[in-house]
């Protein structure tokens, strides 16, 4: 969280000067429901989806598509990103790897698995500033899923990450 991701997808999708067409999961409730928004205010248009198949609709229709919050969909996600890949569209997707206790989160490590090219980015730690790879959840919820942002979580690198876990 808080790492850019969702900026570095909105810029690539940008830059390729192609058809596009986003997507975000209706989990997702954080900002307006057709449109995706980075931390630093950069938005693009994005239809909200329930069922990552509904974008095997769109195959035929834009260059590339870009999908964020990828950990949110199910593991279909990999099967619909490679038809999409295998039919010359470019897919370019964002989400988090890991979920707020350190663990691989949903379809992420699939589609690492399966992608051509994978770029993580961090955050920088609110403890010790060396790059946050984690997650830390600040309230007290044990469900896998839940939508937040700096109230509800903070950046850690993994030092600050394991002091915190230990005192939890």
């Amino acid at each position: 969280m808080f790492s850019g991701k969702t900026e570095e997808l909105i810029n690539r999708i940008k830059k390729s000067n192609k058809s596009y067409k986003v997507f975000k999961p209706d989990i997702d409730t954080r900002n307006e429901k057709d449109k995706i928004k980075s931390h630093s205010k950069i938005e693009i248009d994005a239809t909200t989806i329930d069922n990552i198949n509904e974008i095997l609709n769109y195959k035929d229709k834009f260059d590339v598509i870009g999908i964020d919050e990828a950990q949110f969909f199910s593991n279909d996600i990999v099967s619909v990103s490679n038809s999409l890949a295998n039919n010359g569209v470019r897919v370019i997707i964002a989400g988090l790897d890991m979920d707020f206790s350190g663990k691989p989160f949903g379809p992420m490590p699939f589609l690492m698995a399966i992608a051509e090219d994978v770029t993580k980015v961090h955050a920088k730690c609110v403890e010790t500033g060396e790059p946050a790879l984690y997650s830390f959840r600040k309230v007290d919820n044990d469900e896998t899923v839940m939508i937040g942002e700096k109230k509800e979580y903070q950046p850690l690198s993994r030092k600050a990450f394991i002091s915190k876990s230990k005192k939890s």
